[in-house]
């Protein structure tokens, strides 16, 4: 069958209905792209600002080890994050999928609720649990320490006295890695599971039926069928918490405190604090290329599979 080509005017109507998407895309992320690129081989000036040259010296910085060090800390950090949200996330989906019709819509709501609060509210709720005075600290030190010197008291046995000795002092949970995990986990969560539950959903479980009809086990079916056939959910759900989680600055921000740094407060203080706009910029490139190449893995994953 032969394609007609386009007339003149459906081609003027085509430009006419993309041209709003061509203009935002212009205006609002492509000249800023170049515009951040070209500052990146600058110079910093003596008084803050950008001179103008071509240099890679702020990227051959970049490779100090100081930074290196916060950059495998902060990529750590978001692998960590992507695979504690796949290994909680998909069997949650798949619970989610594999329920009755009339029982789906109510567990995503459930699942979509809380994060219908403000971004920002949740992670200073989490500040507020994980902090040397906060509720976890409180029952750790308060409740449960009472809790085992009555036990002491009642029933001698020469265990209490290790657990008294470690319930006395609070835990370390505000500062460290840990605690940025957590909220980035929580925060990212339902980016995995919805992606994972409409790959899960779409699966025709005929399959599944008939690889146990030919004397596959549960996790046979689950190797050779399922994850083959729903990892599609998995490259996108994986693509949708690692790239965020690697350029995250809130949460490492409130709940890492001064001690874990990951490369998004280095990039914030390079622009607002240091005024070293093409050290940041440089910084920033370099993440944007990691994040690049996460999404050409994404697609030539999804393609595959």
């Amino acid at each position: 069958m032969e394609i007609q080509p386009r007339s003149r005017r459906e081609t003027r109507r085509l430009i006419f209905l993309i041209a709003p998407s061509l203009f935002w895309l212009l205006v609002f992320f492509l000249f800023p792209l170049v515009l951040v690129l070209a500052i990146s081989f600058g110079q910093r000036g003596t008084y803050g600002g950008v001179e103008w040259s071509l240099s890679l010296q702020n990227y051959r910085r970049f490779f100090d080890p100081l930074y290196l060090r916060i950059f495998g800390r902060t990529l750590l950090i978001a692998l960590t994050t992507t695979v504690i949200c796949l290994v909680t996330g998909y069997p949650l989906a798949y619970f989610i999928a594999t329920r009755p019709p009339r029982w789906r819509n109510g567990l995503l709501l459930l699942l979509m609720i809380p994060f219908w609060t403000n971004f920002l509210i949740r992670t200073y709720a989490w500040l507020l649990l994980l902090r040397d005075q906060g509720l976890i600290n409180m029952l750790w030190t308060g409740g449960l320490h009472n809790a085992l010197l009555w036990l002491s008291n009642t029933v001698p046995l020469p265990v209490w006295g290790r657990l008294l000795e470690a319930t006395s002092t609070s835990l370390s949970l505000f500062g460290t890695n840990g605690a940025i995990i957590v909220g980035l986990v929580y925060g990212w969560l339902p980016d995995m599971v919805l992606p994972c539950y409409a790959a899960i959903e779409r699966l025709d479980h005929s399959l599944v039926e008939a690889a146990q009809d030919l004397y596959a086990n549960r996790v046979q079916s689950f190797l050779r069928v399922i994850l083959p056939l729903t990892m599609s959910g998995v490259v996108a759900g994986s693509v949708l918490v690692f790239i965020p989680s690697l350029g995250a600055y809130v949460t490492p921000d409130l709940l890492g405190g001064a001690k874990s740094v990951m490369m998004g407060n280095v990039i914030y203080s390079q622009f607002m604090s240091a005024r070293d706009y093409p050290f940041g910029a440089a910084i920033s490139f370099v993440l944007m290329t990691v994040m690049l190449v996460g999404t050409l893995i994404y697609f030539r994953l999804g393609t595959e599979s």
